[in-house]
């Protein structure tokens, strides 16, 4: 199952691309809402190889999950990739520079299951397709606009 979506960002793609790159913000955004995340790799820097454990709670159920970067290209790519019991994932992020202060970003998710209770799972999201991906593009849309905002702080 695949959503994706596009946004454009009133900001420079280098700036957009840091902006992406905050990954101890997304770990502090998703402990905030109940996740462990816990940080495993050695990197001192962002780059392929950078590695996350999750675990939390979805549908009453404890969900564990381990995160792979698996391409950074910068300014123009970052992939991640998912594994949990049953599920892969795979999320990319892919800018385009439309002028000098102008970017557009395309935000893709796939979840492929593994198990026949994961197949069950993807197949009820299925079901729900429209208002998931009505869903998955506000946020985007959402956190967009959050860059936007935050660089028209930073000039």
């Amino acid at each position: 199952m695949k959503f994706s979506t596009k946004e454009d960002i009133e900001a420079p793609i280098e700036a957009v691309f840091e902006m992406l790159c905050d990954f101890e913000g997304f770990e502090r955004s998703a402990m905030r809402r109940g996740a462990e995340v816990q940080r495993v790799d050695n990197l001192t820097k962002p780059g392929v190889g950078m590695t996350w454990n999750a675990v939390f709670e979805m549908r009453g159920k404890r969900r564990e999950l381990q995160i792979e970067m698996v391409t950074f290209d910068k300014p123009n790519d970052i992939i991640l990739e998912s594994t949990s019991p049953g599920l892969l994932g795979k999320m990319s992020f892919e800018l385009m520079p439309l002028s000098r202060n102008r970017t557009r970003i395309i935000v893709e998710l796939e979840v492929k299951p593994l198990t026949l209770s994961s197949r069950l799972l993807v197949q009820s999201m299925k079901l729900a397709k429209a208002s998931l991906t009505r869903k998955y593009k506000l946020r985007v849309g959402e956190y967009a606009k959050g860059m936007e905002e935050r660089y028209s702080k930073m000039v």
